[in-house]
């Protein structure tokens, strides 16, 4: 059991028979009445975001995650199927449960979050930044460089990203995966 004094970003609660993350948090010390804690917590099975607030010192449930490491191997009609790195077993993870999904390649490590009494998983998340070759883009055109402007390109994975009007197809370039955004060339 832990308390709203233990809150952190990232931590794992059990609320009503759902796993949620603690997405961000504010204890709050009113002028008048008592204390109180406002958080933004992310359903594990669904990604909805849920603002809940509680008084400060409530017990909440806590639950203990480990972090393991795991291959991407091949996607097939049951999801994404990941190895072990250190075990070698196989599991297969639906696409709801990945962070980035649209930008993982085979041979990619992600890291498995897995529930450590019933050793379920909760989610997989992606490095924050991955390289990855751009397949098709349309041409820049020659001088027009005096705005910020951004063009459509289309990756190795499928993914679509927007890009500056210098990257020509086949360059590499780096993709931060939690937003999808452009970040800048692969050296």
């Amino acid at each position: 059991m832990a308390t709203t004094a233990d809150f952190r970003n990232g931590m794992c609660l059990e609320l009503e028979g759902q796993y949620y993350f603690i997405v961000e948090f504010l204890h709050v010390k009113p002028g008048k009445g008592p204390a109180f804690v406002r958080t933004k917590l992310k359903n594990v099975t669904t990604g909805r975001i849920l603002d809940k607030t509680f008084n400060a010192g409530v017990k909440v449930d806590e639950v203990r995650i480990e972090r393991r490491p795991f291959q991407y191997l091949y996607r097939d009609d049951m999801g994404y199927n990941f190895m072990n790195s250190e075990t070698f077993e196989q599991v297969s993870i639906p696409a709801e449960q990945i962070d980035g999904v649209e930008f993982l390649k085979e041979g990619d490590i992600v890291e498995v979050q897995i529930h450590a009494e019933s050793g379920t998983i909760l989610t997989a998340e992606m490095p924050p930044h991955v390289i990855l070759e751009v397949t098709y883009t349309e041409p820049g055109i020659k001088g027009d460089t005096a705005t910020n402007t951004l063009k459509p390109a289309t990756l190795e994975t499928g993914a679509e990203v927007r890009v500056p009007l210098f990257i020509e197809t086949g360059e590499k370039i780096k993709v931060d995966t939690r937003t999808g955004a452009y970040v800048e060339r692969a050296k």
